[in-house]
């Protein structure tokens, strides 16, 4: 094998640097926070009305996706003061639940300890620290701030 053919296992050499821009995004992607409804409905709310005050310049015309994903967060955002949303966020985090776990149940709110395992299984997986009791004080967390909201 010439020295020419010989690649360098430092460099990877796939296609080109698309491929380099993939696993830096999908290095963020990883990385990144998952949103409930609630707080995904209060950014795009918030983008919504700048957008509003600049519509005078053609440029800046809102989208129907962007509408369209406004009103489904709002339809399905079961918290709708800021407030509420960021005790909903504090609130799951004190139970140590991953990303994915957290968004689930502030996006459904489960009523029951049996409701909230069969939506996200996890919580009661061998090794987790969320007994029956955790698991119902959390829920009645989160339905106390609806009741207030």
């Amino acid at each position: 094998m010439s020295g020419e053919e010989e690649e360098n296992a430092a460099e990877l050499k796939i296609g080109d640097e698309k491929w380099w821009d993939l696993v830096l995004w999908w290095a963020e992607f990883l990385k990144a926070k998952c949103l409930m409804n609630c707080e995904v409905s209060l950014i795009l709310e918030h983008k919504f009305e700048q957008l509003q005050q600049m519509s005078d310049d053609p440029r800046n015309q809102i989208s129907q996706v962007f509408e369209k994903s406004l009103q489904y967060v709002k339809r399905f955002s079961r918290y709708k003061n800021p407030d509420a949303v960021k005790q909903v966020r504090e609130i799951l985090s004190r139970y140590q639940l991953t990303e994915f776990e957290l968004c689930v149940l502030g996006n459904l709110c489960p009523e029951t300890v049996e409701e909230a395992i069969a939506m996200v299984p996890s919580i009661k997986a061998k090794g987790r620290v969320h007994d029956d009791d955790a698991i119902d004080k959390m829920l009645n967390d989160l339905a106390l701030i609806k009741k207030f909201e």
